[in-house]
Order: structure tokens, then sequence, then C-alpha cells
């Protein structure tokens, strides 16, 4: 079984991500690998911030790994919170950043938003992209208690409920990470 590390220590994102994977490869996080540093994220794109952190743990520690950068892009709020999702309220809380993204909404008509992820894989030292999108809209008050982050306040476009109201298998199978992941796995097993 291939070894991968997955460059965060985010536990919900980590069971999202190796349900997605299966069991052709074990994920180990950060923690596991012994990187208990702060990595930055200081770029102004996904991509940047996620080829960031990828480029830091293979450069130390010289193992197989990836991260992924993802957010949430509302068109009213002209793709804010975007990179800045986790810590769009100044801090890394969820529901003040949910919280913030419901007050600047309060009003707003257009409520078309969506999820992004990208993913940075160095595979061998190469390192490869992959994205995954899903467009959808932004609630008026939260509905839910599943999931994390934005979910309580994001109806995936096709979809009457918030990823935070729809089984973990549902929402895997049509969010951004579940769709950048895909690809990625694809990637992989061809790389086999």
């Amino acid at each position: 079984m291939k070894t991968l590390v997955f460059a965060t220590n985010n536990k919900h994102k980590l069971e999202e991500v190796q349900a997605l994977i299966g069991d052709g490869f074990q994920l180990k996080t950060l923690e596991e690998i012994g990187c208990f540093d702060d990595i930055p994220e200081t770029g102004a794109t996904f991509e940047a911030n996620a080829s960031q952190k990828s480029r830091y743990i293979y450069e130390r520690f010289q193992l197989d790994c990836f991260s992924d950068d993802s957010g949430l892009e509302v068109d009213a709020l002209s793709g804010e919170p975007g990179v800045y999702s986790a810590r769009y309220s100044g801090s890394r809380d969820s529901d003040e950043n949910l919280q913030l993204v419901l007050d600047k909404m309060a009003g707003k008509t257009d409520r078309k938003a969506r999820f992004r992820c990208v993913i940075s894989l160095i595979l061998n030292g190469e390192e490869q992209f992959f994205e995954g999108s899903v467009e959808g809209s932004i609630t008026e008050v939260r509905a839910g208690a599943a999931g994390f982050g934005y979910d309580p306040i994001f109806i995936p476009e096709g979809h009457a409920i918030t990823f935070a109201e729809m089984a973990a298998e549902e929402k895997n199978a049509i969010s951004h990470r579940g769709r950048a992941v895909a690809k990625l796995v694809a990637f992989l097993q061809e790389q086999q």
C-alpha cells in the first residue's frame, strides 16, 4: 500500500479524503510524520497556497505528499471569502466566519456561490495540480449539523438541502474536494 502525506491535521478533511481515496493508499497527517510547524499559506490563490504547503513538506521530509487549499467564493461579495475562507472573520472560528458571510449577504438577491478546491501533489519530485468545484447558493439561515465550515449555508446546484444536511457519502459524491480528489486518485492509479 502506497503511503502519502496529506499536509493537514484537520481530522474532518482527512476522513473525507481517506473515504474518497479508499484502501489503495494510506494517508498520514502532518502530526504522524512529526511535523508540528505552522506551514505558511501566504499565496493569493488556492493554487499558490496548495503548492506552498506541498513543497514545504517535500523539501523538509522528502516524502510524497499532497495538500489542498479550498474555500467559498460568493459572487455578491466579489469572490470573498476565497483564499481567506478559514480565517475570514480574523479568526479560525468557523461559526464566526460563517456568520460574517451571512451578515454581509443580508438583503442581497444574488446568492450564487461556489466551493473550489485545488490539490497540489508532489510525487517523485514532480508537482501536479487537480481542481474541483461545485456551484450553488448561499442560504439566508443555517441548516443542518453535519459537515464543517460553511456547509450549513451552502446549497449545491440541483439540490434543495445544504451540505450540512447531507449524509457524508452524498456530500463527498458532489463536493469540490470530492471532485478534486477523484482526479488525484485517477492520476495516482495511472502511476501504479
